[in-house]
């Protein structure tokens, strides 16, 4: 496939949403890579969905950010340096030019299925907020009492799992860290209507600005695959 070397997105508005999403990745990984795929639907339209790996502990956490297109020529599949595509984010002129794809993490050679989800649950942001700031809590509170010489990358990772690990009270089967990826990555928002969808072992967490998927179990036959819901 040849690989557009440039898209116009739909207005300036999807511009600075796509900025703000790739800073909030790179505050987590300078050197973060995404995975992008764009496709029309059949019209001269087309949306592109920009998928980044959040790492909450030694699990991670897919967040998902999709913008509107004016126009697409043909369809694009690649992973790209996330520091990269922010620099080719053009607001004035509602465009972003393509990096050259590098080579991906192993996260970006499974992406969430495209089609199969059912719906799982809808749990109200106001009662899975207070659980998450208490889960931020601890693990602030709990690291800083860790003296600093076994603070190790290990032992935080392994107290963020337990911490991030733990089911949603209002939805078990939703892990607290869906959650807090959706917060860290600016898609849960007081008042945001939060809806879960459930596909073989993936779960994922929409709201208005963006979606999170977590893997949960092996999922045999999960392919890749575009989910542009906002």
């Amino acid at each position: 496939m040849t690989v557009t070397a440039r898209l116009a997105l739909a207005d300036a508005g999807e511009a600075a949403d796509l900025s703000a999403f790739l800073l909030r990745l790179l505050r987590f990984d300078k050197a973060a890579a995404v995975r992008l795929q764009a496709v029309g639907p059949g019209t001269e339209d087309g949306v592109l969905a920009v998928f980044g790996r959040l790492p909450l502990g030694g699990s991670g956490a897919l967040a998902i950010r999709t913008a509107r297109l004016d126009g697409l020529d043909e369809p694009v599949d690649l992973t790209v340096s996330a520091g990269q595509l922010l620099d080719g984010v053009d607001a004035g002129q509602g465009a972003v030019a393509l990096p050259a794809p590098v080579t991906g993490p192993a996260w970006a050679g499974l992406l969430p299925p495209r089609t199969g989800w059912r719906p799982a649950g809808a749990p109200p942001v106001a009662e899975v907020y207070p659980e998450l700031m208490a889960g931020v809590r601890e693990f602030r509170e709990r690291s800083e009492a860790v003296p600093e010489h076994h603070r190790t990358r290990a032992v935080l990772d392994a107290l963020a799992d337990e911490i991030w690990s733990r089911p949603v009270s209002v939805l078990p089967e939703l892990p607290l860290r869906a959650v807090h990826a959706a917060y860290v990555v600016g898609f849960l928002k007081p008042g945001a209507p939060l809806s879960v969808h459930r596909a073989g072992g993936w779960l994922r967490l929409s709201a208005p600005a963006g979606s999170v998927a977590v893997r949960t179990a092996a999922a045999p036959g999960a392919g890749l695959g575009l989910s542009p819901l906002r």
